[in-house]
C-alpha cells in the first residue's frame, strides 16, 4: 500500500472540516439557530433606565424622562432632563432610543400603571438632545403601547413595538422614515412576551424581551426576526439568553454599534417592577443600578 504524504492528509482534513463547517452552518440556517455569538467584553452604569443608541462615535441613553450623551468610555458628555418641552401631544414615558443621521429617535407616549396612550415618535438634536419634530402613530394600527422603536435605513422605516395591550409582543409596526406614514403592521411567529429593546442589523431585526421574571431568577433573551417585505409575518429565532448579567432584573433597549461590531444591551436590577412601574427595592438593594453591557458579536458562519 502506498504512504499518504502529510500535506496530503493535512489537504484532506482541511478540505473535510470546510464541508463539514458548510453543512453545519445549511443545518443551522434551515434550523434557524442564533446568528450571531456574544463575547461579554465590559460593562458600566448610566443614568436612565430605558434605551441605549450608538452611532459609532457616542453612546445615547433614555431614562423614562430624560436623555443622556455619553461618550464610548462611559463619561456623561450632555443631558436634557426635560425631553418633552416643545411636545404638542404631552408625555411622560421615553423607552427604546435609536440614532440616525445625529438625530435621537424616540418613542414616547403617556404611560401609567400598565397602560399607555398618545404614542408618538419625537426626534431630537444629538448634539443638544433638545427636540427638532415629532410624528404622531396610526391608531388604525391596533397599536396601543409603545415600547421601543429603532431606524431601518435600508428601508426608509422606523419600526415600533409594543410591551403591553391587546397586540403586546405580536405585531412590528412599519412607518415611513422620510414621511412619519404608517406602512403596515408584521406579525411575529412565535409571539416574544414583553418586548423592550429593538435594533435593525442587516435586514434583521433584534428584539429585547423581559421574558424573565425576576422573582423567579429566569434569564430575559434576545430575539431575531427574519423580515421578509413580500410577507405579512415573520419569524422569531432566539438569538441568546442573558445568563451572564450581574443579577436577575428588568432588561431594556438594545443597539449595534456597527463601527465597532459590538452590541449594547440596557439592562436594570435592584428595584421591583410592577406593571412597568417601580414598587420597591429587592434584598440587598437601596437604589437601582443600570447597567449596559458590551458584547462583542461575531458570525456563526461565514458570509456567503
Amino acid at each position: 500500500m502506498k504512504k499518504i504524504s502529510t500535506a496530503l492528509i493535512a489537504v484532506l482534513l482541511s478540505s473535510t472540516a470546510g464541508a463539514a463547517t458548510k453543512a453545519a452552518c445549511d443545518a443551522a440556517s434551515r434550523a434557524a439557530l442564533p446568528k450571531y455569538e456574544y463575547q461579554l467584553k465590559r460593562t458600566f452604569e448610566v443614568a436612565g433606565r430605558q434605551g441605549i443608541a450608538a452611532d459609532g462615535e457616542f453612546y445615547y441613553v433614555s431614562g423614562s424622562v430624560d436623555l443622556f450623551k455619553y461618550s464610548k468610555d462611559g463619561k456623561l458628555i450632555a443631558s436634557n432632563p426635560k425631553p418633552f418641552d416643545g411636545y404638542q401631544i404631552p408625555s411622560n414615558h421615553i423607552g427604546d432610543i435609536d440614532v440616525y443621521k445625529n438625530e435621537v429617535y424616540v418613542s414616547a407616549e403617556w404611560f401609567s400603571d400598565g397602560a399607555g396612550k398618545d404614542i408618538q415618535i419625537a426626534v431630537h438634536d444629538a448634539d443638544t438632545l433638545k427636540l427638532k419634530r415629532t410624528f404622531p402613530f396610526n391608531a388604525e394600527s391596533g397599536q396601543l403601547e409603545v415600547s421601543s422603536m429603532a431606524v431601518d435605513s435600508k428601508r426608509n422605516s422606523v419600526w415600533m413595538a409594543s410591551w403591553v395591550g391587546e397586540e403586546s409582543g405580536r405585531y412590528l409596526y412599519e412607518y415611513d422614515l422620510s414621511t412619519g406614514k404608517y406602512k403596515r403592521k408584521v406579525h411575529l411567529q412565535a409571539v416574544p412576551q414583553w418586548i423592550q429593546g429593538i435594533v435593525v442589523l442587516d435586514g434583521d431585526i433584534y428584539l429585547t424581551a423581559d421574558d424573565g421574571t425576576a422573582d423567579a431568577k429566569e434569564y430575559d433573551h434576545l430575539y431575531r426576526v427574519k423580515i421578509d417585505d413580500n410577507k405579512p409575518n415573520a419569524e422569531v429565532v432566539l438569538e441568546k439568553t442573558f445568563s451572564d448579567f450581574k443579577d436577575f432584573g428588568e432588561i431594556e433597549g438594545v443597539t449595534v454599534d456597527r463601527k465597532s461590531g459590538e452590541m449594547l444591551v440596557h439592562a436594570n436590577r435592584g428595584k421591583k417592577i410592577v406593571l412597568g412601574m417601580p414598587k420597591g427595592f429587592y434584598p440587598g438593594y437601596d437604589r437601582e443600578i443600570s447597567d449596559i453591557y458590551v458584547y462583542k458579536m461575531t458570525p456563526r458562519c461565514p458570509a456567503k
